[in-house]
């Protein structure tokens, strides 16, 4: 379903944002985000001068390489268009992320890593939705791989009272992760 009609408007500025997960051949995994700003008129910018409609106004490149327990083993931060010559100077800063394992307390973990002035806005943001799209491109493989799962200790699944769907007495719970459904019936 879509959104219902809105009030006539204007349309001036599209943030685009696309996450992909990707398998490596060394058993590792990138998680890599691109994100554009673009405005549907020109801009005068300080730095870059006049700016035509659609130009990006930002461009950010962000890729997370993860082991099989999502703990960060390497970050590749680039920031090809920004409205300030120093945009670009920070991406390095992300390389602080390395150790740090997604799960409970991500958001926490960047935000005293790369959060306010040891960060660029753009980028940090761009992390937050990465834990998910992690699970997203692991957990169906590593559930078609059962005996890889059946070595493992059963723990309770971390995405349980996540959200609606996920929480604890819910149908869904109930139907894939039984042993730890708590609904009455």
């Amino acid at each position: 379903m879509a959104l219902p009609e809105s009030f006539p408007r204007k349309h001036l500025h599209t943030r685009a944002i696309d996450y992909r997960g990707y398998q490596r051949q060394d058993g590792l995994w990138d998680i890599e985000a691109h994100m554009t700003d673009t405005k549907t008129y020109e801009i005068k910018n300080n730095w870059r001068g006049k700016m035509k409609a659609g130009e990006s106004l930002h461009e950010m490149f962000l890729r997370i390489t993860i082991d099989d327990e999502f703990v960060i083993k390497d970050v590749i931060a680039i920031t090809e268009h920004s409205p300030f010559e120093i945009c670009p100077n920070i991406a390095s800063a992300y390389k602080s992320l390395v150790g740090i394992q997604m799960g409970p307390g991500w958001r926490k973990a960047i935000r005293l890593k790369v959060g306010g002035i040891r960060g660029c806005t753009h980028l940090t943001e761009l992390l937050f939705p990465m834990a998910t799209v992690a699970m997203q491109t692991i957990w169906p493989l590593r559930k078609k791989n059962t005996n890889a799962l059946e070595s493992e200790p059963k723990k309770r699944p971390t995405i349980i009272d996540t959200c609606h769907a996920w929480a604890s007495d819910s149908s869904v719970v109930k139907e894939n992760a039984p042993e730890y459904y708590n609904g009455t019936d």
